[in-house]
């Protein structure tokens, strides 16, 4: 019997309590059991039948206590790694509690990368035995970012491109976290991301088209939505370019305001349309929290007091922890949202 760990990343895909898996032995399942699972709280769910997506394979688990309880986890394909040097960690936010980690991949790997919520692997280069992270990148994707230098045809024919992530520091990651490491094991790019083009931006599978989108992240859970709003995927106006667009509204949850990453960037996001919305959610017994004069609670509360604009022709991208996603859900649907515009990246 092949044993392996359950890890996850909470830089990657917050829906599903991603960072909070305890671990757990997993026994691959059988051929059969391989056609009939798809991802759900990346990677993990109960026993259903549903037809699998992008090649993921399937693993069955049993629980010590009972043998007849069965989980499936789907990690994707086997991943193909490839050397890779770290070009910088540096901190994310006041408080430290996250980092942000560039690393240098080949650009037939960067080529891979065409959605925003995408994922590679990473682990410790040359450690056989190593535990990978999965991590969502919080840059655009190459072809498409928002930043200057990349609207230059000229400056992504190279032969490497940065991918960037943003991780929340565990005792797993403490050999990435740390900023000793100058080398890792990266894999091919995998998982499909937010699947933006197919249920946001196309005129043919809803009669409504979307005119206003809602982003809600929670803490490192803001990686992948940056990587969509700094994509120009949503397609919002631009003061820049002129050009009409969506309206958007980001709400930004965390504990406490020196928890909040990527701040020098709300400005720019701002200017491209974004309402950028933070949220607090931690108590008074923090000074930065108890000085705090914008918004308290939890994203899904804020949600439900501002409402949905235009239910029928709204969209959203979740990333977070379960609970979230499911009371935020359940807000969106009970508006008018149609399902499938609400949008996670597992």
């Amino acid at each position: 019997m092949t044993k392996t760990t359950l890890w996850g990343c909470c830089a990657l895909v917050w829906v599903g309590s991603v960072g909070a898996f305890a671990p757990v032995q997993l026994i691959p399942a059988s051929s059969q059991l391989q056609q009939q699972q798809q991802p759900a709280l990346f990677g993990v769910l109960q026993q259903q039948q549903q037809q699998q997506k992008h090649g993921l394979t399937s693993y069955q688990a049993f629980s010590k206590s009972s043998s007849s309880t069965r989980l499936y986890m789907g990690w994707g394909p086997d991943p193909i790694w490839t050397e890779a040097p770290i070009t910088s960690t540096k901190s994310a936010c006041k408080s430290g509690i996250c980092v942000t980690v560039t690393i240098q991949v080949s650009s037939e790997t960067a080529a891979a990368y065409t959605t925003p919520g995408q994922y590679v692997q990473v682990k410790l280069a040359g450690d056989a035995d190593a535990k990978p992270l999965f991590l969502a990148m919080s840059s655009a994707p190459p072809s498409s970012s928002s930043n200057d230098e990349n609207d230059d045809p000229a400056s992504t024919a190279t032969d490497t491109v940065e991918f960037e992530f943003l991780i929340k520091k565990t005792d797993g990651n403490v050999w990435l976290t740390d900023g000793t490491a100058t080398l890792a094991d990266v894999s091919q790019v995998l998982g499909g991301g937010f699947p933006i083009e197919e249920n946001l931006n196309s005129i043919v599978k809803y009669d409504f088209p979307t005119q206003n989108v809602i982003l809600l992240g929670v803490g490192s859970g803001i990686a992948p939505l940056k990587a969509a709003i700094e994509s120009n995927q949503l397609l919002l106006s631009d003061s820049v370019s002129g050009k009409p667009g969506r309206t958007a509204r980001l709400y930004y949850g965390v504990r406490t305001p020196d928890d909040l990453c990527f701040v020098d960037r709300f400005d720019e996001w701002e200017r491209m349309g974004y309402q950028v919305v933070p949220v607090m959610s931690g108590g008074d017994d923090d000074a930065s929290a108890s000085a705090w004069q914008g918004r308290t609670g939890y994203v899904q509360n804020a949600l439900e007091e501002d409402g949905v604009p235009i239910p029928r022709n709204s969209g959203a991208l979740l990333c977070g922890m379960k609970g979230m996603a499911e009371a935020v859900k359940d807000i969106l649907l009970k508006a008018g949202v149609f399902e499938g515009r609400v949008l996670t990246n597992f």
